[in-house]
């Protein structure tokens, strides 16, 4: 699966599939440390506000849920030229009124926002671009977990999980479903090569995220 340049709707998956790949990583990446970091965060994670990504340099997302079948995905990568583009485009146009207008108009006015989509009734949508906008960072962004390969290559590398492809797999698939328990999740991961994994802070993401439902 490709991103268009700028994003189509139709290029993300469904939010609550790309809820669940994002937050494996953010579990398999998840330690004590970083939960405790009180200046600026890096790395994927999870917390009560929802998920996150951020590269300390060129890209940053959060993706939010906003009740019952209802998501919000917004950030900026530095291909994007939204907040560039004359005339001005107005990344909120058609939003409805349940997405954080107030923290993404704070945003807006600190030109730090590339794009914002939201997730409702199964469908994704964004406001309408001009024809001469030519990439709004869906892409560089996203493309990570929207590619499924390329998530069970993220789980299976030595920065991860460091598992055979097979446990990947299974991993991503209990994710995807939203029935990943935590015992399953730390029989299958092994530790990196730089550090062992946390398992107090795997687990409570686990937990952050919801990717139990059978609890």
């Amino acid at each position: 699966m490709t991103i268009d340049r700028p994003g189509l709707p139709g290029d993300l998956p469904p939010a609550e599939v790309l809820w669940a790949r994002w937050s494996l990583i953010a579990v398999l990446e998840a330690t004590t440390a970083d939960e405790g970091e009180a200046h600026h965060r890096t790395g994927t994670w999870v917390d009560d506000e929802g998920l996150h990504l951020d590269d300390c340099g060129c890209t940053w997302w959060t993706f939010e849920q906003r009740g019952e079948g209802r998501y919000v995905l917004y950030g900026e990568d530095e291909s994007s030229g939204v907040k560039w583009h004359e005339p001005p485009v107005d990344m909120l146009v058609g939003a409805p009124d349940w997405l954080p207008h107030e923290s993404l108009q704070d945003l807006l006015k600190g030109w730090q926002l590339g794009c914002v989509y939201w997730y409702e009734n199964g469908a994704w949508a964004r406001a309408p671009y001009p024809a001469t906008l030519h990439d709004d960072g869906l892409d560089c962004g996203m493309s990570r977990f929207v590619d499924r390969k390329d998530v069970l290559r993220t789980i299976a590398d030595s920065d991860h999980g460091a598992m055979p492809a097979h446990d990947a797999e299974t991993l991503l698939t209990h994710a995807e479903a939203h029935r990943l328990t935590p015992d399953l999740l730390m029989s299958l991961v092994n530790a990196p090569d730089r550090r062992e994994p946390d398992r107090p802070a795997m687990t409570r993401a686990l937990e952050r995220a919801g990717l139990n439902r059978t609890q």
